[in-house]
């Protein structure tokens, strides 16, 4: 089967290049699984066609050779700045601050820097790479957030299921797997896609063959006291990634009995040590006043990129 990235590159080398005379960048990214290289067979039976996006410094008007009139294939014309302060409602000439990259969602941070570039004449691919990883502290920032959701949550396992609420158990269970994931993605510095690629995208990483087995067993367990073993399981190989990185001092990983409850959890000081290496004002100032990470976490109440203003405003 070839690839919706292939067959939107050859549609650009083939036919559209021959037609447009001007300097121009052009690209597939955005929106759909082809730009995520998911896409499979079940994908052509919507929106599967032959596309790219142009971008020029003027009006321009790309008429595709007769042949292709009429076919599912297509070109959009933008500018590069006016496209991405419509997908990201950013300026891509303004400087990029902590807030702007909080306030971007990731999963569209994804989308538009995977894909491809096929032609650059104006300087597409260095936006692109301006928006390719947060910035170190925002880095750290975002790993500090993510075990500070983990930690509080973890001895809950057992106390829910201590009453007799397996049903609530394994539901916070299952909500500490995909936080691990998350965290996954942000040690290893990738972007993590959308909820329908989020499990695809995860056994890409490195770490994902190694951690998938241990996470399932999580999922399996079918009582309190197997879904907190499997969970520090867990919790010691996530912590392990964290100390290969170096980026702090080596944490050192114990296991804990709450007030002396009859529940495990693992503990170390990965919030401690990710903060005392943080150096920019502006993030330390945001991590006092909202522990919460992107936009994420908060997409439904910012759904549109003008949102994100509101969000700014906030942080």
């Amino acid at each position: 089967m070839t690839s919706g990235l292939e067959l939107c590159a050859r549609f650009y080398h083939e036919v559209v290049r021959h037609v447009v005379d001007v300097p121009h960048s052009a690209a597939l990214m955005g929106r759909g699984s082809e730009v995520l290289g998911f896409d499979d067979e079940m994908s052509t039976d919507h929106n599967c066609e032959a596309r790219v996006l142009l971008f020029a410094d003027g009006d321009l008007e790309v008429r595709v050779p007769p042949e292709f009139e009429g076919r599912a294939a297509f070109v959009e014309v933008h500018t590069i700045r006016d496209y991405f302060l419509e997908q990201l409602s950013f300026d891509v000439d303004a400087e990029l601050r902590p807030m702007d990259w909080l306030t971007f969602p990731e999963s569209i941070l994804r989308q538009h820097t995977a894909g491809d570039v096929f032609h650059d004449d104006l300087g597409l691919q260095a936006v692109r790479d301006r928006l390719a990883y947060y910035p170190d502290d925002l880095w750290r920032y975002l790993m500090l957030v993510a075990w500070w959701r983990v930690h509080p949550e973890m001895n809950l396992v057992g106390r829910v299921g201590y009453v007799g609420d397996e049903l609530g158990s394994s539901l916070i269970g299952a909500r500490l797997v995909h936080d691990l994931m998350q965290l996954c993605f942000v040690l290893e510095r990738t972007y993590a896609p959308y909820s329908k690629w989020f499990g695809t995208a995860f056994r890409q990483l490195s770490c994902g063959p190694a951690l998938e087995p241990l996470l399932r067993e999580v999922l399996r367990a079918g009582t309190w006291q197997e879904r907190e073993d499997s969970l520090l399981a867990v919790y010691a190989a996530v912590g392990e990634l964290h100390n290969r990185l170096g980026i702090t001092e080596p944490v050192t990983l114990r296991v804990e009995q709450m007030c002396g409850r009859p529940f495990k959890v693992l503990w170390g000081d990965f919030i401690g040590e990710l903060t005392a290496q943080i150096q920019d004002p502006d993030v330390l100032r945001i991590f006092e006043r909202w522990r919460v990470g992107g936009i994420e976490q908060v997409r439904d109440a910012f759904w549109r990129p003008a949102d994100r203003r509101q969000l700014v405003e906030l942080l």
